[in-house]
């Protein structure tokens, strides 16, 4: 009989170790504005699968993520006041936010310890860059709020890149991390795969002790956006908790980043939470405040001309509750809602009004905390 105290048996230790994970959100999504308010039924959503197995002297992980979100949000995406990124028609998106491509994530990393460290290498399909914190949709500050953060494109939008290859060391509690990347966002067609492209890079450091995660990235993005054809150097700095708090779990993020394009530089900042008040119930939240193109977005200037761009500092704060009233060994069912209430610079004071707000009311479902995986990059 094998000694599980010495270790697992040979055929075991040679097995893969699968775990899923996902998060689904199925409501309705409310944002007032002046003169023109918005609302969709809709439903965020994406589910993953996490396999792992020893080979040699080293260990590989697989990953695969799929998104449902090019059916059950509307193509041009999820309104969502002041958001920014990305392209429908020909056009820029302005006050939504873009589905996700149906494939999310294929790749694989290879761990392999080496006296005092450990060698890292990655190759992904479609997959995460060494830039920004921990992406919003795997965080567990944001795992109970069905929006994106306005910062998304500051901080962590670089996480669906079709095309990346990462490599890095690993010392003691600290790793260092180089990835070499696809810049431009994903086009309009969520169905297929971008074509990779190696045309951009990040370098990234990391620091992960216990309950706390921390990390410093900078890198060049090439072209992310067809409509306005310039790198934008992107600076990020983020630090993380995932623990407990008396007793009760408790996560937060703290974030800021920087897009220094041509026309201007883009702050933005982020503070949110997910605190768990009983062993059902979490109370979650997000204040961010930033810098946005709103007015001049997707007019580039004539070759050989560069202008400044008329920029808007806007600024949000979230507050909302989750409550799991099914708990079942498939996982479980929550029924939340929040509400958003807006700065309005005064250039978009016309526009917006002087007290703009927004809110949702969804069911979300989860795996059962054992079931479920903590994903980071």
């Amino acid at each position: 009989m094998h000694d599980a105290a010495s270790g697992p048996a040979p055929s075991d230790a040679a097995a893969w170790s699968w775990s899923p994970d996902a998060n689904v959100f199925v409501g309705y999504n409310y944002q007032q504005r002046e003169f023109a308010d918005q609302s969709a039924f809709e439903s965020q959503n994406w589910f993953m699968l996490h396999g792992t197995k020893p080979i040699g002297r080293g260990t590989v992980q697989v990953e695969g993520m799929l998104s449902l979100e090019p059916m059950t949000m509307q193509p041009i995406g999820s309104p969502q006041l002041f958001q920014t990124g990305e392209s429908y028609q020909m056009g820029p998106l302005i006050d939504r936010q873009h589905p996700h491509d149906l494939l999310m994530e294929l790749g694989a990393t290879y761990r392999r310890p080496h006296k005092r460290i450990a060698l890292i290498g990655s190759a992904y399909l479609v997959g995460p860059a060494a830039l920004g914190p921990t992406p919003f949709m795997h965080r567990e500050s944001a795992r109970s709020n069905p929006q994106a953060p306005l910062t998304h494109h500051q901080l962590d939008s670089t996480h669906i890149t079709p095309g990346v290859l990462t490599g890095g060391v690993e010392v003691g509690t600290l790793t260092f991390l180089g990835s070499w990347f696809r810049g431009q966002e994903p086009d309009e067609n969520r169905w297929d795969v971008g074509r990779p492209w190696l045309d951009s890079w990040s370098v990234q450091g990391k620091w992960r002790h216990g309950p706390w995660q921390a990390q410093v990235s900078g890198g060049i993005l090439h072209e992310p956006e067809w409509f306005e054809p310039y790198d934008i150097p992107r600076i990020t700095v983020s630090i993380e908790f995932t623990g407990t708090l008396q007793s009760h779990p408790f996560a937060a993020t703290l974030a800021w980043g920087e897009n220094r394009e041509i026309h201007a530089i883009l702050d933005g900042y982020l503070f949110e939470w997910d605190a768990g008040l009983t062993s059902r119930g979490h109370f979650y939240g997000r204040a961010e405040a930033g810098a946005k193109d709103l007015l001049d977005l997707g007019f580039p200037d004539p070759p050989g001309f560069v202008s400044f761009h008329r920029i808007s500092h806007v600024a949000a704060v979230t507050a909302g509750y989750l409550y799991d009233f099914v708990e079942a060994p498939w996982g479980r069912l929550g029924l939340g809602g929040d509400a958003t209430f807006y700065h309005v610079p005064e250039n978009m004071v016309d526009y917006y009004g002087t007290s703009p707000h927004s809110f949702h009311v969804f069911v979300r479902y989860r795996p059962r905390p054992h079931d479920s995986m903590t994903h980071q990059h």
